[in-house]
């Protein structure tokens, strides 16, 4: 019998990680914070930021991202669930 594993959910914790690794935090920003609800902008990365940081879970991850999908996820915690969806099937 094959056993399935559930994959390790991918959290906002995760996401700040690459954000800080792709495009450093702005200095009036707290990632250390909950920033889970806060648009992308008002955290100091603009839509070229994202793109960087979403192009790098796409290699690290293996989930495609497309760039008008990533245009409709305006916060951390949106594009953390849309990876997660993508992650389980």
């Amino acid at each position: 019998m094959t056993q399935t594993t559930t994959p390790t959910p991918f959290t906002v914790e995760d996401l700040k990680a690459t954000m800080i690794e792709c495009a450093g935090a702005a200095e009036n920003v707290n990632l250390g914070d909950d920033i889970s609800e806060i648009p992308f902008v008002d955290l100091g990365y603009d839509s070229l930021a994202v793109l960087e940081v979403t192009a790098k879970l796409q290699n690290h991850l293996g989930v495609v991202i497309p760039d008008d999908v990533v245009e409709q996820l305006p916060t951390p915690r949106a594009l953390a669930d849309y990876v997660n969806v993508r992650l389980a099937s």
